[in-house]
């Protein structure tokens, strides 16, 4: 029997925001342990908390890119149980009244197709402690740092299919939470973590099977190997007769495995209740409009621009709309060299740019070139005046030795200008032509592909300096 994966993430976002979610404690990341606390992240009694408007307007600005419903009315709830590192022993959260609901995740493939996954609803809520398990020999030890930092939990419908399609579902809320600044987005240090609910069930079927949750996991290859795991683990499971229990599981990133932690929790096991000592978060037209007015251009919105009115491959538009600043800063470079090739531009931004600012931990922005001299630069490739690896060998490392200096006289004084003059390449045409009389009967038998042979030894005679275009030309009429 052939079975269909049916998968959905929970995908917890931690906040860029200075402080915690309910207390002004400091949020950044590699402070010793249990230094970024104070009275109310510990829970010491009689403390009460405030909740960070910062968090609410982030909240707000991801469902509106996300195109959620914006819940004018949302509040916060008790999530109760008993952890270690959870001080309070119950979580803040929202469960009946979540700030965000429905929604849609979209991306492209890697051919471009339009892809998206459904957002059941988005909510707040704080972060735990962290337990660590591997610091001493005989006790597990607490880090209170991360208690009480401020999460959005995105909660998407089971519509995803594969692991290849969680990952890039995954990846394209990484892209949209670090373009619009709200968080960034780092797996390594938890910054984005995932819980997948995967299930399977018989191909054609629509009921859906029993769901068992994997917990944290925390990087896009992973999150891929935990689903196909489990995918085929409980394959296994039902052709042997067997029945899925719904259960949280663990990922051993080692050996690639899934294991179980617990039986699976229902909302009752949590005792919900409203958070008393919190009032809703009421939000009018004015509010959300004007978080709105600050979003910047969304990533598809620059994708199609570029597929479209650029006509660039969704290769180098996948490249150019990874990150905000590179999308940003391409199409402001386009804006001020309408004449340039725009395929020629993003190449030049995607191979040399990008690499540069990358090596030199710079923003793309302090690039050496100015935009007038990067359109000269391109045009002297476009125009045949020099060879595109003369230009990147020898041009461009001057250049950016000398940014000030003219790219077309640079060229001169270095001796790089390509060569059409008839009377120069009629001249090597013939070298040539005279030093391979075999291979010439060769090319007049029907060997057409020998001209590429013809038109390197010809270069070479030239010292790179013939222009391919018109010595192309002059080879093919002399050969007939």
């Amino acid at each position: 029997m052939s079975y269909e994966t049916v998968i959905g993430l929970e995908i917890h976002v931690q906040l860029a925001t200075r402080s915690k979610l309910f207390c002004a404690d400091s949020t950044d990341f590699g402070a010793a342990p249990n230094t970024q606390v104070s009275v109310v992240s510990l829970a010491h009694p009689g403390t009460l908390p405030r909740l960070n408007r910062k968090a609410v307007d982030f909240a707000v600005q991801l469902g509106l890119a996300l195109d959620c419903e914006i819940s004018r009315f949302s509040a916060f709830d008790r999530k109760n149980y008993f952890y270690a590192d959870l001080p309070k022993g119950y979580q803040i959260t929202q469960d009946l009244h979540p700030i965000c609901r429905g929604g849609h995740i979209r991306w492209r493939t890697d051919n471009g197709t339009p892809r998206s996954c459904a957002i059941h609803h988005i909510h707040l809520e704080e972060d735990a402690g962290k337990s660590l398990h591997d610091q001493h020999p005989a006790d597990s030890l607490i880090d209170l740092n991360r208690a009480g930092v401020p999460l959005l939990e995105i909660v998407t419908e089971p519509d995803l299919r594969s692991a290849a399609e969680a990952s890039a579902c995954l990846e394209a809320i990484r892209r949209l939470v670090r373009w619009l600044g709200v968080s960034d987005g780092n797996m390594e240090e938890g910054s984005l973590r995932c819980d997948v609910n995967v299930s399977v069930r018989p191909a054609g079927s629509t009921r859906l099977g029993t769901r068992c949750e994997v917990k944290n996991v925390n990087s896009f290859r992973f999150v891929r190997r935990a689903i196909e795991f489990e995918a085929a683990r409980q394959i296994e499971v039902l052709e042997n007769g067997g029945s899925i229990e719904q259960e949280t599981r663990g990922f051993d990133a080692a050996d690639g495995t899934t294991y179980s932690l617990r039986e699976k929790e229902q909302a009752h096991d949590y005792r919900y209740f409203p958070e008393p000592d919190l009032p809703p978060v009421l939000l009018s037209d004015a509010d959300i409009d004007r978080l709105r007015a600050e979003l910047p251009q969304l990533p598809a919105a620059v994708e199609l621009t570029l597929l479209e009115n650029f006509g660039l491959p969704a290769a180098d538009v996948a490249v150019l709309s990874a990150e905000r600043d590179t999308a940003f800063y391409f199409l402001d470079l386009s804006r001020q060299l309408t004449a340039t090739p725009s395929r020629a531009l993003a190449n030049f931004a995607i191979q040399r740019i990008k690499p540069w600012a990358d090596n030199h931990n710079r923003p793309l922005a302090d690039y050496p070139l100015a935009a007038t001299t990067i359109g000269a630069y391109l045009d002297l490739i476009e125009t045949g005046k020099i060879s595109a690896s003369a230009a990147a060998q020898r041009l461009l490392p001057a250049l950016l030795d000398q940014p000030a200096a003219d790219p077309e006289q640079l060229a001169t004084r270095l001796d790089l200008l390509q060569n059409a003059d008839t009377g120069f390449l009629d001249q090597l045409a013939d070298e040539v032509l005279a030093r391979f009389p075999d291979k010439v009967a060769e090319y007049r038998k029907g060997k057409k592909g020998l001209i590429g042979f013809f038109m390197g030894e010809l270069m070479k005679a030239s010292g790179g300096k013939a222009e391919p275009g018109a010595a192309k030309k002059l080879l093919e009429g002399k050969l007939g």
